[in-house]
């Protein structure tokens, strides 16, 4: 298990047997992809300009996984990233890949399992064994103040890494949650299904943002 200076794991991490054997298949098919964790990219001022986390759900196969930036090359980041940029989170023009340019302002973006899943579903035990990583990064930005959990497994994640229990404080879009001195705020993933389906839209996420803004104030 990580110890509390791991804020990322290894490029070989071996913690997860199934995650791992399924990015040793895709460095076989597709051997110029990033195909290992995705560490935690941070503002471009450092950890302790970061009052923000944003906690996704796991590296998407051709997304994260391909190009090694949280929520870049898919329909998701396309969606993240316009928010982020609209409120003043991210300079710069996102381009789809790691080397766009595009720099993230006093926020960091992780996920709770950090390597690709197959059918971009993690088991319970991937989930738990990567949770500590979860805890060191939340942990690493001592000026933290809100976190922006997408997805009800995010959510559930974060709010055990903050050593609370899932019943007291159970996800719900735009539901926020005091947790000791972290706002925990909670979003509908923004995948290109839930966009698809109505679950989710552009009104709907930024005014997850703006709640998040608002507590900074």
């Amino acid at each position: 298990m990580p110890t509390a200076a791991h804020f990322d794991p290894d490029r070989n991490c071996d913690f997860c047997p199934r995650l791992r054997n399924y990015i040793e298949s895709n460095r076989k098919k597709y051997p110029d992809w990033h195909n290992a964790p995705v560490d935690t990219w941070v503002a471009e001022d450092g950890d302790q300009s970061v009052n923000l986390l944003i906690v996704g759900l796991a590296p998407g196969l051709k997304g994260a996984n391909r190009t090694a930036r949280p929520f870049t090359g898919d329909f998701a980041g396309d969606l993240l990233y316009a928010t982020l940029s609209k409120f003043g989170l991210a300079n710069g023009t996102y381009g789809g890949n790691a080397d766009d340019g595009l720099q993230l302002v006093n926020c960091a973006i992780t996920n709770a399992v950090r390597c690709v899943p197959p059918q971009n579903k993690p088991v319970g035990a991937e989930i738990n064994q990567c949770r500590p990583f979860l805890q060191n990064t939340i942990k690493r930005f001592t000026n933290l103040k809100v976190i922006i959990t997408l997805g009800k497994i995010s959510h559930d994640s974060t709010v055990r890494a903050l050593g609370e229990k899932i019943s007291h404080h159970p996800f719900g879009h735009e539901v926020e949650a005091q947790l000791d001195s972290l706002k925990v705020i909670s979003s509908y993933h923004c995948s290109r299904y839930n966009t698809n389906t109505g679950r989710l839209n552009d009104t709907m996420f930024e005014n997850v943002f703006r709640r998040a803004l608002h507590a900074f104030e």
